[in-house]
């Protein structure tokens, strides 16, 4: 079975920058590819919302509160995606989620979640 793991979230001071990382793991000799990868995030007492995609071309966007401060990018040789984010604030605290667009072999789709990881701003 496909996982997604994400890594790096953590405590930092205003103004800090973190790196989180996600990978697919377990069963990736499932993967023929993955389009497009996601990082969202969810706040307490608030929806999920976007935070920045990025496709397997390399094309990305960013949700317009992280626009010049986060930036997204991936290794398809690693099946992994990132996300920088510098110029941290406190509003950017939240549980973060990579998603990602697989196509197996048999020509079927599936979305994947990964756990969350926990990024808190605060000094």
């Amino acid at each position: 079975q496909l996982q997604l793991v994400e890594s790096g979230g953590g405590l930092v001071q205003p103004g800090g920058s973190l790196r989180l990382s996600c990978t697919a793991s377990g069963s990736t000799g499932s993967i023929f590819s993955i389009k497009t990868m996601a990082w969202y995030r969810q706040a307490p007492g608030k929806q999920r919302e976007s935070v920045a995609a990025i496709t397997s071309s390399g094309s990305t966007n960013y949700a317009d509160s992280v626009s010049g401060r986060f930036t997204i990018s991936r290794d398809n040789a690693k099946n992994t995606v990132y996300l920088q984010m510098s110029s941290l604030k406190p509003e950017d605290t939240a549980v973060y989620y990579c998603n990602a667009d697989v196509v197996h072999y048999g020509g079927f789709s599936l979305a994947y979640w990964g756990q969350g990881t926990q990024v808190t701003v605060s000094s």
